[in-house]
């Protein structure tokens, strides 16, 4: 390989750095009118009256814009569940209810940005305020009250697997390990919040710069909720300033295209813009899902899982979002990368008041692994066998059988990705199996040496995970792109045409080297045009790990059919190439038999840390983070991403604590809201990059973006039983909470 696996700059990083590069805050277009949104500002009631007449009387508005000015007032990724604007004279039943803080119920355009705060404030709304249900438990309950009164439940996604005899198989277990557990929700926390231009482009579309994740099906929704067709609207992305899954749902996008194709209508033509402030951005947009989880699993012994039964309950929040698919992950990664013949899983998604819940890293993998992960360390605690050789009895290998019963997508390394994390934290294979040497820390952690402070405990953790790559259960997974050669004699310009989103991972930078390396050309020759409807088509959506992998493949198969037209003499060429993925089937609605995923990703880690037993502060010493990518496109990328999921899980697992009392958000602001700052870090985040060739993956690349999260949590819980003594069920592990942890013990 002359291109791949070389750590070759970022394309987009000279102009990030110097300034250059325009995020959609920093677009300004001639004669630009600006834009405010009137949200609800509490967490259920019905709308009985608008009155805007203030509002459009103040000079310098342009215009005020209601549920009524929605042709189809309703969105939604999975399903239409949600109003782009709440109130009455709506043609949705029930789109005169506000469900969470952050419903939107009218948008104003002003001439300058001072001018539409001040009449969105004018706005008048009577609300007739209905009861609030905030805890996922209770709104299952039958006489809990209902968000979508047309449903009849609250639950509105149940997923089951049903392997084996549960049952009979605890009845012969000779250890059994009960619990219940409780994942928090997280504020994405992006760099940039909300933002984006609307315009009437040179063809008469309207146009949208904006932020997302996955430009076609912004443009989709766009287009159902205006009632136009989709190639009168224009998604093209700029520079993101970070996404993590929280850009994968609507925000400003449908409301700005409202705005304009509105002014339009009336006779004015000028741009649109808006910014959201970072609290309009907190209760705006979706949060990872809390989860409510009862684990109970029995193993012999010897040393094998035998039975594992799982209930989960997802905080869906007020809107479905993509909750189905979260839950489905967490369904199928809550018994973990392992082989366990006996499974019983209930999972429920579950409308609350809460700011709605969706994708963020992991989807749902987190959660899932998080108690799969707990219940392998409290099994081998209870065995009296070592952590690492309790997991390698039982993980997955090739032709084992999942846990929805069919065999696991071939490239399995899981065995692998653990032996070499264990063997870079100090673990060693002995006569009997792993352990790990007592001296093991003075070795591998070397900045230990010498005795703490009586108070200051230390303690190393193990845990590991998998993750699906690539859309699920049933979806034609599919990924487009476009390859252009030009030249004489030689390829004298290569123009890669990708629809992909650059959310700072670097999907760009892949891209080019893919296809320079399958032209056989210099990086340099390669020019990208990406992330606009205009010139490209779908190529999915930047989340699930999925762009190396499934855009991956259709660059090269592009780039593939391009170099054999040139060598056969055609000057120039432009191919076009779509590749579709293995086939997935969604669960059986009884038993749960499925074949979910085409591929997987897999990843372990080691996690030190030191507790102050006097203030409850944890400190995370050294993370050593294996993670099998199959393929390392651009090894200092993988580095990065592996490096971002550590400290961006450490946040959730330590510091970010999400706060909402009875519907309404109290950390509303990244002063009581806190995320790891470069002080938080640990001292030394180790990335251990494996290439275990997936047979699937696009020169055996597989997807790697969300997996370095997944093991941490489990892996610091685990360190912190090492440390204190004491498992903690619960987080963020805030010096209150571990303290309480700590006197409930010694009590």
């Amino acid at each position: 390989m002359e291109v791949l696996g070389r750590s070759l700059k970022r394309i987009d990083a000279k102009d990030k750095v110097t300034g250059k590069a325009l995020f959609p805050a920093d677009i300004d277009l001639p004669n630009m009118a600006y834009m405010k949104i009137l949200f609800a500002g509490r967490p259920h009631a019905r709308i009985l009256s608008i009155d805007t007449s203030a509002a459009e009387a103040l000079p310098g508005v342009l215009g005020v814009f209601t549920a009524k000015d929605v042709p189809n007032n309703e969105y939604g990724l999975m399903e239409p569940d949600q109003p782009v604007l709440c109130g009455p004279g709506s043609n949705k039943p029930y789109a005169d209810r506000v469900r969470f803080v952050g419903d939107q119920v009218a948008v104003v355009v002003a001439e300058t940005e001072e001018i539409a705060a001040r009449a969105r404030d004018l706005i008048q709304v009577e609300y007739e305020d209905l009861p609030v249900v905030t805890d996922p438990r209770e709104a299952m309950q039958p006489d809990a009250p209902l968000l979508h009164p047309e449903l009849g439940t609250n639950i509105f996604t149940h997923d089951r697997i049903r392997k084996g005899d549960v049952e009979a198989a605890f009845a012969q277990a000779d250890v059994i390990v009960e619990a219940e557990y409780h994942t928090p929700m997280q504020e994405h926390a992006y760099l940039q919040p909300e933002a984006g231009v609307a315009f009437i482009d040179e063809e008469g579309r309207i146009a949208i710069y904006v932020a997302g994740q996955w430009t076609h099906e912004d443009r989709e929704q766009i287009a159902h909720a205006l009632q136009l067709p989709e190639d009168q609207i224009r998604v093209i992305y700029p520079a993101i300033g970070g996404a993590f899954g929280g850009r994968e749902d609507m925000s400003v996008q449908i409301v700005l295209a409202l705005a304009v194709w509105r002014l339009h209508q009336r006779g004015i033509v000028r741009p649109v813009k808006i910014i959201w402030s970072r609290e309009e951005s907190i209760i705006g947009h979706h949060k990872r899902h809390q989860y409510f989880m009862r684990a109970k699993w029995g193993a012999t012994k010897e040393g094998k899982v035998i039975a594992a039964q799982v209930e989960l309950i997802a905080d869906g929040g007020a809107y479905w979002y993509t909750s189905n698919k979260v839950l489905g992950n967490a369904v199928i990664t809550c018994t973990g990368p392992y082989e366990i013949p006996n499974v019983w899983v209930d999972g429920y998604a579950v409308y609350t008041n809460n700011i709605p819940a969706g994708a963020f890293r992991g989807f749902g993998g987190p959660q899932g692994n998080f108690v799969a992960e707990m219940q392998m360390n409290k099994l081998a605690e209870a065995l009296g066998m070592d952590p690492v050789e309790f997991r390698l009895r039982n993980v997955l290998r090739e032709g084992s059988l999942m846990s929805v019963g069919t065999p696991v997508p071939p490239g399995v390394s899981i065995a692998q990705v653990i032996e070499e994390t264990a063997k870079a934290a100090g673990w060693r294979k002995g006569p009997e199996g792993w352990y790990r040497p007592e001296d093991a820390d003075d070795t591998i952690w070397p900045h230990w040496n010498g005795l703490p402070k009586p108070h200051i405990k230390r303690g190393i953790g193990f845990a590991a995970g998998f993750k699906n790559v690539g859309f699920s259960f049933g979806y034609p997974e599919n990924s487009w792109a476009k390859v252009k050669l030009e030249g004489g004699e030689e390829i004298e310009r290569a123009v890669v045409y990708i629809a992909g989103a650059e959310v700072g991972q670097g999907h760009h930078t892949a891209m080019l080297q893919i296809a320079a390396e399958t032209l056989g050309i210099a990086p340099e020759k390669v020019e990208m045009r990406v992330s606009d409807t205009a010139f490209t088509e779908s190529s999915g959506s930047a989340s699930a790990s999925r762009l190396t992998f499934m855009a991956g493949h259709a660059v090269k198969g592009a780039a593939e059919r391009a170099l054999w037209r040139w060598q056969a003499g055609e000057r120039p060429v432009s191919v076009e190439f779509t590749y579709k993925a293995p086939p997935t089937t969604p669960f059986d609605e009884v038993t749960g038999f499925a074949e979910p995923n085409f591929a997987y990703g897999y990843v372990a880690a080691a996690v030190a840390l030191e507790v102050d037993t006097e203030t409850g502060e944890v400190r995370v010493v050294d993370v050593i983070l294996g993670n099998d990518v199959g393929r390392a496109v651009n090894p200092q990328q993988v580095e990065g991403q592996i490096e971002g999921g550590v400290v961006q899980a450490l946040g959730w697992t330590l510091i970010e604590n999400f706060i909402q009392q009875d519907g309404y958000v109290v950390t509303d602001r990244l002063s009581t809201y806190l995320i790891p700052t470069v002080k938080d870090v640990p001292v030394r985040v180790r990335p251990l990059i494996l290439e275990y060739a997936d047979p699937r993956g696009p020169y055996g690349a597989r997807g790697m973006g969300e997996m370095p999260f997944l093991p941490v949590a489990p892996a610091v819980m685990h360190a912190m039983r090492h440390a204190v003594g004491v498992w903690y069920h619960d987080f963020p592990l805030t010096g209150e909470r571990v303290l309480a942890g700590l006197e409930k013990a010694a009590a």
